[in-house]
């Protein structure tokens, strides 16, 4: 081989090749970002209209169905979703993963704006964004509690000191705060007062905002200057609103003070907020899209250490949970796996090399094989995630193979006496069909895995792409730097070390077990390859051990993805519907009790109530290390499960995710949450489905004013002016504004004393509006309060109105639980008119699953076309590729005792062993080639190729497994993703090289012996 001949004669370029590739791996290293996982932008687009005071019915119907009609064309839409809530709209577009981003934005943008000319007048402008899947779990979680401040003066400090530094940092998205004490000047107005005067609501926010402001008067100019002239109106002292002017009656100026009371306090709470049982201000800190999130959880922390140095004494800005450091550390136990797992393997080829020289030989393919990979990384816009560090783990075991090989062959051929240089060339280049094989049938798998379709695809890019370059640059260093070390640098005698008392000991335990390997392997391949019944048997052998693997799949089960252990979780409740702020707080309490009574939790941060849902409380819970705790996160929220359900009145949901999705689509709302409903109760029966929960809930109680036209006509009034008196009356009417010295713009607010607006009876009575002779014209005497349906949301998909089921799971795999849903959904029959859709993980995992069987069937078909194009034949790939199907039994068998499932990360690991397995069948198969072109008939061939190749078989063999073993135990934070991937290699190659050491051999007597017309004994 040139390339060998080229660095034998030139140890010096040879070498300096090499420090260039692991120079400039090192300087791309250095350069590459964080992250958790690759970075996905996912083709979404998201659009909110705010309706102030429009009922979710009147949202859907003036704009949600109309926008949705006018995005309805744009070309790569996948899916439209939305929700009408109490004053407000969202709207999500799903695009299709080939769709052109920038233009569809436009696209979006250039629609909204057509569409605005036919909404109503009251609607806001819109806000149209990117996706940002980011934003479901915040990087950092933090609080702000005093026992020295005030809940205002804490609510000041958390709003104008931390949320706006923190705003600042690169990287952050959004800061969302919760208990917050907000300030404001209330006028709590008397309706009698106002009722004796004629004077509405109205009409004080009228005459406040025009007595409350500076007026431009104009220029003052002479010969030698200009000087600005205003009127300042604006109030200095907030007590001088009492006396500010806002009606004559009478020739009398009626002041402000005259007809409702002045008071300086903290707004109405619209939310609850607890660290630990102590009241605070909670903030999560969440992402940009693009942001690392390693660089934006350090930067936060950096900023929170800065404000920690100015806050007053007494008060604490408390760390609740930092995803960045969960990820760092996950990637940090990744590369001490990667490091483990090397040096196990270069302990197993030095137990079987006996020699520290060709150890180090060997061992360097390692460090220059991972370094270099680094630069295509960099050079591909990667990063340091999940997906590329675990494919360079996965490596460790895969990349010393080829060097094993060939120095492996290199010392055969310098135990037949020829010296150093010719052994290093010819030993190469008889090893090297059989290793350019292997590796390119590795490339052949890894290929089709970087280009799978689909989301996963796209998730797996880097870690295809990564494997490939790094085991190239392996086979490239086998036939470089290997060769030229074993040419140049030359064994020194090996019976000092094994006069070293534990080493000498394992150095002859490794060759006796060799030894009696090859005894008991050539009688099993003689005995195998004596008479055609026997390899019959020994064919149907192979086949049961596929049948067998086939029949354990079921008992192993599935998932998408495997769940970790993050030591943090969410508990959401849902308390009924109308409840109060303060009794739903009372609830949230007693669950928080339930929740600190467990050992394992750290800190509890609540938050109760906010964006108007006063029924809801959301708990983050961080859970001490693992290393501190004796359950694990899993076992945690079962217990808070079977806690809160000893709480009347409440529903829970543990987790931030719930993998089961079923969404029932039409147009027949009561049908929709009829069905839901009912399905919901379905599902709760399935065992693994907890924390079930229907999105049709019963609307918060509502009542509708509606206006007697004929008293309307009468007296002149307009729907505007009996909405803007009860708005006044009942939610406040923010009229002006006072700048407080601090700065801080409250807001002054007219509105009537808490006791007097808590029943809609109470309204009936107030003044809407006065006759021209100074009557009060009551409400009920022009309108009439009835009690209405008021949806909480309408949820809308592809133009219909969609009601959903949502399920976690606990103790047993999502896969089959996702499984037993769909049955229960495909024998469900919906009344006409409605439809169902299965979403959530159980598509997603339908969707990666398809991928990798098509990923897989590629990779057989371009195993096979290199295998065809190394070996010259159409017969002999066959036999090598009867090794697939023989790793299947032992990867079910390892899943199944290391209790871990079928998911997209052991299908990776199942994808990786059809290019691995293959390995020991090309050496067998390349050898009995060179032998029978030597004249050895196909027994002879296949007897010496076993017992030639056995060595080096059990070497790689050995060297995966043990390179493989850090991963497979995880040990570290974050190591339930990879370790199944891990456990299914491990499993594939023990059981795959036990039988293909048998089963090819074989079958490559059977295929070639006809052809050739020679006597297979």
């Amino acid at each position: 081989m040139w390339i060998t001949r080229v660095s034998v004669a030139n140890p010096v370029f040879a070498t300096m090749v090499m420090v260039a590739l692991c120079v400039l791996g090192l300087f791309a290293y250095q350069r590459l970002g964080v992250e958790q996982m690759p970075d996905i932008s996912p083709p979404g687009v998201f659009v909110s209209f705010g309706y102030p005071g429009a009922a979710p019915e009147a949202v859907e119907r003036d704009v949600t169905r109309f926008v949705e009609l006018q995005l309805n064309g744009i070309a790569g839409i996948k899916r439209i979703m939305s929700r009408s809530f109490e004053g407000r709209a969202e709207i999500s577009i799903e695009f299709s993963l080939d769709a052109d981003m920038d233009r569809a934005m436009q696209d979006v943008r250039d629609r909204i704006s057509a569409a605005q000319a036919g909404l109503p007048r009251d609607v806001r402008n819109p806000t149209v964004a990117r996706w940002n899947n980011d934003n479901a779990q915040p990087v950092v979680a933090l609080a702000l509690l005093s026992t020295s401040l005030s809940p205002r003066d804490l609510s000041v400090l958390a709003e104008q000191g931390v949320q706006r530094r923190l705003q600042r940092v690169q990287g952050v998205a959004k800061i969302d705060m919760w208990g917050q004490a907000g300030r404001e000047l209330r006028i709590d107005l008397d309706p009698l007062r106002l009722k004796a005067l004629a004077i509405t609501p109205a009409e004080v926010a009228s005459a406040l905002r025009e007595a409350n402001a500076d007026q431009p008067v104009g220029l003052l100019s002479d010969a030698g200057r200009d000087a600005i002239l205003r009127v300042e109106g604006r109030v200095r002292d907030p007590r001088d609103f009492a006396q500010l002017v806002v009606a004559r009656r009478g020739g009398l100026p009626v002041r402000l003070g005259d007809i409702g009371t002045l008071v300086e306090r903290e707004r109405e709470a619209d939310s609850v907020s607890r660290i630990n049982g102590q009241p605070a201000v909670s903030l999560n800190v969440y992402k940009q899209q693009d942001a690392n999130i390693v660089a934006t959880g350090q930067a936060v922390k950096d900023a929170m250490d800065e404000l920690r140095k100015t806050l007053p004494p007494g008060t604490e800005l408390r760390l609740v949970y930092a995803a960045s450091d969960w990820v760092k550390g996950s990637l940090v136990g990744l590369q001490r796996t990667l490091v483990e797992g090397a040096l196990l393997t270069v302990a197993i080829v030095f137990l079987f090399l006996h020699s520290w020289r060709s150890t180090v030989i060997t061992g360097l393919t390692l460090p220059i094989s991972v370094i270099a990979s680094f630069i295509a990384v960099h050079a591909l816009g990667f990063t340091l995630n999940f997906m590329t560090m675990m494919a360079l783990s996965l490596c460790i075991g895969l990349l010393i193979d080829d060097a094993i090989v060939v120095r492996e062959n290199i010392v055969r051929h310098l135990h037949l006496g020829k010296p150093h240089h010719r052994a290093a060339l010819e030993g190469t280049q008889e090893i090297g069909l059989a290793v350019m094989a292997t590796t390119f049938a590795l490339c052949a798998v890894f290929v089709p895995v970087a280009f799978m379709s689909g989301i996963v695809g796209k998730f797996f890019y880097p870690f295809g792409i990564t494997v490939t370059v790094a085991v190239l640059v392996s086979l490239f260093v086998s036939f470089t730097l290997d060769p030229m070390l074993s040419a140049v640098w030359r064994d020194p005698p090996s019976a000092t070390l094994a006069r070293v008392p534990v080493l000498g000991s394992l150095m002859r335990g490794t060759d006796r077990a060799m030894d009696a390997l090859h005894t008991g392997y050539a009688r099993l391949l003689g005995w195998a390859l004596s008479a055609r019944r026997r390899r019959l048997a020994v064919l149907g052998v192979g086949a049961l051990s596929f049948v067998g693997a086939l029949a354990l799949a079921p008992l192993v089960g599935t998932e998408f993805i495997p769940e970790t252990d993050e030591g943090y979780t969410q508990l959401t409740l849902r308390l009924p519907v109308g409840a109060s702020l303060a009794r739903a707080d009372a609830k949230v309490q007693q669950v928080e009790a339930i929740v600190l009574a467990l050992p394992e939790v750290a800190t509890l941060t609540t938050s109760v109530g906010g964006a108007g849902q006063r029924n809801q409380a959301s708990l983050n819970i961080a859970l001490k290390p693992r290393a501190e705790r004796q359950r694990s996160q899993k076992q945690v929220e079962q217990a808070i499960r079977e806690g809160i359900a000893r709480i009347p009145g409440t529903d829970a949901a543990v987790g931030f995710n719930r993998p089961i999705y079923v969404a029932i689509l039409g147009n027949d709302a009561d049908a929709l949450a009829r069905e839901a409903h009912a399905l919901a109760e379905k599902i709760k029966k399935i065992p693994g489905a907890v924390d079930v929960e229907s999105s049709a809930q019963q609307g918060l109680p509502a009542y509708a004013v509606r206006l007697k036209p004929d008293a309307v006509r009468e007296l002149g009034l307009s729907t505007a002016q009996v909405a803007a008196s009860l708005r006044a009356y009942v939610n406040g009417e923010a009229a002006t504004t006072w700048q407080a010295p601090d700065g801080e713009a409250v807001e002054v607010v007219l509105r009537l004393p808490q006791a007097q607006r808590q029943r809609v009876q109470q309204l009936r009575g107030l003044p809407v509006a006065y006759a021209r002779d100074g009557t009060p014209i009551a409400l009920d005497t022009v309108a009439d309060i009835v009690p209405v349906f008021n949806p909480e949301i309408i949820r809308r998909q592809n133009l219909q109105r969609r009601e959903a089921v949502f399920a976690g799971v606990q103790g047993r795999p999502s896969g089959e639980v996702g499984a037993d849903v769909e049955k229960l959904v495909k024998a469900t029959v919906l009344p006409p008119g409605l439809s169902f859709d299965v979403g959530g993980q159980t598509r997603e995992q339908a969707e990666a699953f398809g991928a990798m069987l098509a990923a897989m069937a590629l990779a057989v078909i371009f195993i096979y076309i290199v295998l065809a194009s190394q070996f010259g034949s159409f017969l002999q790939p066959i036999a090598i590729m009867a090794s697939l199907p023989l790793s299947l039994i032992g990867v079910m068998l390892a899943l199944l005792l290391w209790g871990s499932t079928l998911n997209i990360f052991s299908m990776i690991g199942l994808v990786m062993l059809m290019g691995l397995v293959t390995k020991n069948a090309i050496l067998l198969v390349d050898f009995a080639n060179q032998a029978r072109r030597g004249g050895a008939s196909v027994k002879q061939a296949l007897l010496q190729a076993g017992q030639t190749r056995l060595r080096p078989i059990m070497m790689t063999t050995a060297a995966m497994v043990f390179g493989m073993l850090p991963l497979a135990l995880a040990l570290n934070d974050g190591a339930e993703i990879q370790a199944p991937m891990g456990r299914a290699i491990i499993g594939g190659v023990i059981t795959s090289t036990l039988l293909t050491l048998v089963v090819v051999p074989v079958l490559y007597s059977m295929l070639v012996r006809e052809r050739v017309g020679e006597a297979a004994h």
